[in-house]
C-alpha cells in the first residue's frame, strides 16, 4: 500500500499558508504563529517564488543580526525549491526531505501550487501505512482473515 501525495493531501487538506515577498519578516512570523506552522510559501501573485521557514529566520535574521521589522521576506526566503507533484509517493517525499535536509515540500501540478507536505505529514503517513501492514500480517498469521 504505497500512498501518493495526492492521497495525503486529500486526507489532510490542501490549505496553503502564504505570504508576499514584499511583506516583512515580522509579518511572516506573525502569520506563522497565527496558523501554527513552521513555514510559509512565498507567492508573487499566483507564482510560487520561495519558502520562508523558521530555519530561514534563525539563520538569516537572528544569526546575521538583522531586524525582522526592517527585512523583507523576499530578501531572506529560500528560492531554490525542491518540489513534488501529486503523483509522488510518500516514500519519494521522505527521500527528498532526508537527502536535501528540508522539512516542507511544495506540491505543484501543472506549475500551480496545490498544497504543501511537511515532514510531520510524511511521518504520520508512513506510520499509518506500517500500522495497516502490521494489522494485515497479524490477521494473516493468526488466520483471522
Amino acid at each position: 500500500m504505497t500512498s501518493t501525495v495526492r492521497q495525503l493531501l486529500r486526507a489532510k487538506g490542501n490549505t496553503v499558508y502564504a505570504i508576499s515577498p514584499g511583506a516583512t519578516v515580522f509579518e511572516a512570523l506573525e502569520r506563522m504563529a497565527a496558523y501554527d506552522v513552521g513555514a510559509l510559501m512565498v507567492m508573487d501573485g499566483e507564482q510560487l517564488v520561495g519558502i520562508f521557514s523558521e530555519r530561514d529566520y534563525a539563520r538569516k535574521i537572528i544569526l546575521m543580526g538583522r531586524i525582522s521589522k526592517d527585512t523583507l521576506v523576499g530578501e531572506v526566503m529560500t528560492s531554490e525549491l525542491i518540489t513534488v507533484t501529486p503523483d509522488a509517493t510518500v516514500a519519494d517525499c521522505m527521500n527528498l526531505m532526508t537527502n536535501n535536509c528540508v522539512r516542507h515540500l511544495p506540491v505543484l501540478e501543472d506549475g500551480k501550487l496545490v498544497g504543501v507536505v511537511s515532514i510531520g505529514d510524511v511521518v504520520k503517513a508512513i506510520m499509518t501505512q506500517q500500522e495497516f501492514m502490521i494489522a494485515e500480517l497479524e490477521s494473516y498469521i493468526t488466520g483471522s482473515r
